[in-house]
């Protein structure tokens, strides 16, 4: 059952070595890497760069000592802080150098796959309950009908795969990313995840939105409790494809120089929504798209592989939205259709919301309104193409008359003749050309 969630649980810091759940071999190597890229040489700098607690870095640094690839300088300096300074022996050189060889991340230690699943769990996409007013406030700047917001709330409080579908031109991509902006809330990121020995990144300055947090009081009598700081606080990742979607971007994708992996599309938006626009229009047939969905859509993982061909599953926590110009019927059998838990259909608007938005524009652009303007568009303009409204086509006219007024030297105006001027950009002549 979902229930409205106004806080996500943290990912608490790890305590111990032992407790990190990571290779003892990976994570020396990536301090040993780190250390040597970036020539850090204190506990306090170290522990920022791979993203660990100072207790647990230092339990690292004395293990890297044990194994005499670190040696303590022995001196403190007065820009140290009062800090015993570290630097790689010659063995822990050529270790660094080897490692590099096999891998070349360094910085953030991974978290571990299966850590990661119990924190998508605590923020779940399918625990949010998005509420009316939540999304009317999120499409404030929409003139949408009430039975649209009927359909729209159960599908994103559920947290399933949703088609829209409709003629081009009525919103169906801002209805998307009204969407996003209802869920509020945040999420944490993780920096990059490990599994079988291999890093995948999955953190993205792109997709991802930061939320800077507030910095500490040194005064205060009670700091906040820090999270693991190897994820990032972010809001609710989106990702918009369209036409360029492909069925590679939803792998991973390995780097063969740095010997690491990006995370697919999908993943980078767990706790969140994948937008896949404009629908038909890929170069995969909606078909085969859909075909790659049916197993994430209906047990919440997929399966990705690794360069060895060895599969495994990764959590599935994802709001996927479909927009697509096209019926359904004409681009997805049934069994396709039945995996896709919401079909909404997005029309154009009625005349009276025509007129809401038209004048809405119209405001937002500076232009009077005229009266005798609209009774020409309404009456002479619009039966000719069978009084068919659309969203799109106010904006569209009034740039078009704006575009005019500027070009020819003249205040913002409507009139009959402006009208038929924009009107004719709208639309392009049925004609046969003579080449």
């Amino acid at each position: 059952m979902n229930v409205q969630s106004s806080s996500v649980m943290a990912p608490p810091a790890p305590r111990s070595l032992d407790g990190m759940l990571l290779p003892m071999a990976m994570m020396r190597d990536i301090l040993i890497k780190t250390m040597f890229r970036m020539n850090l040489d204190q506990v306090s700098t170290i522990s920022r760069a791979i993203c660990l607690p100072i207790p647990v870095t230092q339990e690292l640094v004395d293990m890297a000592r044990g194994q005499l690839l670190l040696e303590a300088r022995g001196t403190l300096n007065a820009n140290s802080g009062n800090e015993m300074g570290y630097q790689l022996t010659d063995a822990g050189k050529a270790r660094a150098q080897d490692a590099l060889s096999q891998s070349e991340y360094f910085g953030a230690m991974p978290v571990p796959l299966d850590v990661y699943r119990e924190q998508i769990k605590r923020q779940s996409i399918r625990n949010i309950m998005v509420t009316r007013d939540q999304l009317v406030s999120a499409m404030g700047h929409l003139v949408l009908p009430n039975s649209l917001l009927d359909h729209l709330g159960p599908a994103v409080s559920a947290g399933r795969s949703i088609l829209m579908y409709g003629p081009p031109g009525n919103g169906k991509s801002s209805i998307s990313n009204g969407i996003r902006d209802a869920l509020g809330d945040h999420v944490y990121v993780p920096r990059a995840i490990e599994y079988a020995g291999q890093v995948i990144t999955v953190y993205d300055p792109i997709v991802h939105t930061l939320i800077e947090e507030a910095p500490e009081d040194p005064n205060a009598l009670r700091r906040p409790k820090r999270f693991d700081s190897r994820y990032v606080k972010c809001e609710r990742p989106t990702v918009i494809t369209g036409g360029e979607l492909t069925l590679d971007m939803l792998d991973l994708v390995y780097n063969p120089t740095a010997r690491t992996y990006q995370a697919p599309l999908q993943l980078k938006s767990a706790g969140g929504i994948f937008i896949v626009d404009d629908l038909g229009r890929q170069a995969e047939p909606p078909q085969t798209l859909v075909n790659r969905w049916i197993v994430p859509l209906e047990e919440n993982k997929d399966i990705l592989a690794l360069q060895s061909g060895e599969k495994f599953e990764v959590p599935f926590d994802t709001l996927v939205i479909f927009s697509t110009n096209f019926h359904p019927n004409e681009i997805f059998d049934q069994a396709a259709l039945r995996r896709i838990f919401f079909k909404i259909k997005i029309d154009g608007p009625s005349q009276e919301n025509f007129l809401k938005i038209f004048a809405m524009v119209a405001r937002k652009r500076g232009m009077p309104l005229d009266e005798s303007a609209l009774v020409h568009l309404l009456k002479t303009k619009y039966p000719t193409i069978d009084n068919i409204y659309a969203n799109y086509q106010p904006i569209f006219l009034i740039d078009q008359m704006t575009a005019i007024c500027e070009f020819e030297g003249i205040p913002y105006q409507m009139s009959p003749a402006l009208i038929d001027r924009a009107w004719a950009n709208m639309f392009v002549k049925d004609e046969h050309i003579v080449k």
